[in-house]
This record gives structure tokens, C-alpha cells and sequence, in this order.
């Protein structure tokens, strides 16, 4: 059984073997904590893997996100980071609060660069894999725009937006399109998008907003990816529960959100629609939970979402989450996941 047969299994509800791993890393880490994460990675090595690729044009990004000072994305946008190892923040965007029409629109570079990669390099990378290969980009349209022009300025903007604006959107949407589409012509086996859509106990926008303005940049590339065969995965932070039935709907293959944020017993019915791509409680229970409440967490996981698949044993590894209690993460669905086929 191989690591990307284990993934479609748990797609597909056919009863894998175990659940998929998948650990996320920040730099903080690898930095703090090199022997136990050289440890885990053995002990519990990851089931999906991407391909190392270049560009034939480099963007304009410049800098380091996770060291101390500034650093460019693709896009332009200038990052400002106080903290070793995590990303910063965007102190003056590319459009200022007093740019109300968006007039320098002309002053945010579309990273074209990013489609000069060379696919042969990408399908001789799935070839020689036997683990579920994630594409190598990750369109986030509504944190872009954020990088932009701000969180509290877009967030005005989006409830009266101006043309140059709209415009805008729509040429970064064909932007990302084109993208993935790409991607999708090669041997990968899913695309991935991600945007960060909820605060602590609600969406971060009125859903029917959210529905009339993001979910159909979403539907896009879900069907770009299904045109082609592919699987296609959305990461999006805090409480978002309001959304994730629209997104199951529209053919979203996994979710990747904060399962403990939103409450397990609110999710229930949401069993057997989506995949759950993780993930563990990183707010609490990695950093403070004991080992016995850690497995505690992975069984309700277990018991409240899984249908012979349908979950995925994934988390965040970053700042202030203990070693042990990652490994008792990996360990516990080790043993709750493989007893179907025991």
C-alpha cells in the first residue's frame, strides 16, 4: 500500500489501511527543536510530498518571510517581520487607505513568473514518488488582496467595491486560473488554494457576501482541477463552519480548518461530505494539552468525522507546540484509524 493509495482511500471513503499523515513545519521548528523533528519525520514519515522545481524567470520577490527585517512577495507587497521564524505583516500596501478609487492599480505586479515552470521536471518528480504529490502553488485571492490594500481598507472596499478594483480581481482570478490549470496538465495529484476566512468565533465577512463574491473564484478551480482528474485541497483558519457546507457542495475534496475553533459536535453532520484534512488543536492542546488529552482529541476526531476515510491525520508544528505531544498525534491515529482493517 503506497502513500498515495492511502490518500485517495481516504477520499474516497474506501477504508485505508490507516489515516494519511502530514505534518506542517514552520521555521521555528526546525530551528528549536532539529533532533526531534528528524525523529518524528522518521518515525512517522509524511504520505504526501511535492516535486523541487525552478523557474525559468524569478519573480520579484526578494528577502526571507520568516527571518527578522523586510522581505517582497511576488506580488510586491512588503512584509515587515518582528519574529524569528513566523511571517510578518504588510505595513504600507501597495494601495494606501487614501487610494479610495484604487488609482495605483498599476503599482501591483502579477507574478507571470510563476507559470515558467518546466513541467518535465514536475512529472518526472511524480514519477519517481510513491506519495499523493501536491501542486506547487497556492492561490489565495482574499489574503492577496489584504497584502494589497490592507485588511481594514479591502474589507470597506468589499462592502462597496470600486470598479478599478473589480477589475482588478478579475484579472488576478484569470491570473490563478491559468495557474492551475498549468499545474493541472502535469502529474501531480491534487491542486491546493487556501484563504484564512474566519476569526476566532465567526467569518471574518457576511457568508452571503462571501457567496456572491468568493465562492465562485472557488468553484473555478475546483473545476479546473476535476476537469482534469485532479483532487483539489483548501486550507482556511479560525471559525468557518458557515462555509464549509457551500464549499463540500461546490466539490471541494478536503478542508484543512481548526476543527477544536469551530467545536467537533457542530461538525457532525458534516461527516462523510468532506474530507477533513486535519488538523489538531495547535491553539491549546499542542502547546499546553497533556498526552492524555491529546489522544483523547484524536479519538473524538475519529469518532465524530470519520467514514471509512474521509480524515486526514494532519497538523501545524509551530510556535510553543510540544514534541510529545506531536508524536502522540501520529501515534494515537496510528492506532484508532488502523483498527477497521485489523
Amino acid at each position: 500500500m503506497t502513500s498515495r493509495q492511502l490518500v485517495y482511500d481516504t477520499l474516497e471513503h474506501r477504508s485505508p489501511a490507516r489515516a494519511p499523515r502530514q505534518m506542517w513545519t514552520l521555521p521555528w521548528a526546525e530551528w528549536n527543536y532539529p533532533e526531534e523533528m528528524a525523529r518524528l519525520r522518521q518515525n512517522f514519515p509524511a504520505d504526501f510530498g511535492g516535486v523541487d522545481f525552478t523557474l525559468a524567470q524569478p519573480t520579484i520577490a526578494q528577502g526571507d518571510m520568516y527571518r527578522h527585517g523586510e522581505a517582497v512577495d511576488e506580488w510586491g507587497c512588503r512584509f515587515t517581520n518582528i519574529h524569528e521564524g513566523v511571517i510578518g505583516e504588510v505595513k504600507n500596501p501597495l494601495i494606501p487607505a487614501e487610494d479610495e478609487d484604487w488609482d495605483n492599480v498599476d503599482r501591483i505586479h502579477i507574478p507571470v513568473e510563476l507559470l515558467s515552470f518546466d513541467e518535465e521536471t514536475i512529472n518526472a518528480g511524480c514519477r519517481a514518488s510513491d506519495k499523493f504529490m501536491m501542486c506547487g502553488c497556492c492561490p489565495r485571492p482574499f489574503e492577496q488582496l489584504q497584502f494589497i490594500r490592507g485588511t481594514e481598507n479591502l474589507m470597506m472596499d468589499l462592502m462597496d467595491p470600486p470598479p478599478k478594483m473589480l477589475e482588478f480581481m478579475g484579472r488576478m482570478h484569470t491570473f490563478y486560473c491559468e495557474l492551475l490549470e498549468k499545474w493541472a496538465k502535469t502529474g501531480v495529484d491534487a491542486l491546493n488554494f487556501m484563504d484564512d476566512w474566519g476569526s476566532q468565533r465567526s467569518l471574518l465577512i457576511n457568508p452571503a457576501l462571501w457567496k456572491k463574491m468568493f465562492l465562485p473564484m472557488y468553484r473555478d478551480f475546483i473545476n479546473i482541477a476535476h476537469s482534469h482528474g485532479k483532487k483539489i485541497f483548501m486550507h482556511s483558519d479560525g471559525y468557518i463552519l458557515d462555509i464549509i457546507p457551500l464549499l463540500a457542495e461546490a466539490g471541494l475534496d478536503a478542508v484543512n480548518s481548526q476543527l477544536f475553533c469551530m467545536g467537533l459536535e457542530n461538525m457532525e453532520h458534516l461527516k462523510g461530505k468532506i474530507t477533513f484534512w486535519g488538523e489538531m488543536d495547535r491553539q491549546h492542546l499542542l502547546p499546553h494539552g497533556t498526552e492524555a488529552e491529546i489522544r483523547q482529541a484524536v479519538r473524538d476526531v475519529y469518532n465524530t468525522l470519520w467514514d471509512k476515510g474521509g480524515c486526514i491525520a494532519q497538523l501545524e508544528f509551530g510556535p510553543g507546540a510540544k514534541p510529545g505531544n506531536v508524536e502522540a498525534t501520529f501515534d494515537e491515529w496510528n492506532k484508532v484509524s488502523t483498527r477497521e482493517s485489523v
